[in-house]
């Protein structure tokens, strides 16, 4: 282990997706990119659907996650979202599938009369298989 640890924990309504004690985690937030150590300045800020870089004993994983919102504290991260999974156990053909599935989904409700409500839920989907798009294309 590095000589500084911080403890990342990600949450979604469904479950604890990932509790380790990592060295630095790079988060996409509505105001950037930040790259959080040991000893992070407090912070809440919102979460973007992208990719989460997780760098733990010198080994990078990367994960896709939804909207959401990441807290950070001394010596712990904590990001809820909607969505998140680890792209080292995902499949490209089903990334690209679920994809094309998001992308007819949005342009059939941007078409009805469905409520903005279930369109930011339609371009969250969306958004959400573009980062595991992103993140997979980073393990490779």
């Amino acid at each position: 282990m590095a000589d500084t640890e911080i403890r990342l924990e990600i949450v979604t309504p469904d479950s604890t997706v990932y509790s380790e004690v990592v060295d630095h985690v790079v988060v996409p937030t509505a105001n950037g990119r930040i790259d959080l150590w040991e000893n992070h300045a407090p912070l809440i800020d919102r979460l973007n659907p992208s990719d989460i870089k997780v760098v733990k004993d010198g080994k990078t994983e990367y994960l896709a996650v939804g909207a959401g919102f990441v807290e950070v504290y001394a010596k712990k991260v904590s990001i809820i979202t909607d969505q998140a999974i680890l792209v080292d156990e995902d499949n490209h053909e089903e990334i690209e599938a679920a994809i094309k599935r998001a992308e007819v989904a949005l342009d059939e409700g941007r078409e009805s009369n469905i409520d903005e409500a279930q369109l930011q839920m339609l371009e969250a989907a969306a958004k959400f298989e573009q980062a595991r798009k992103l993140a997979k294309g980073k393990v490779r």
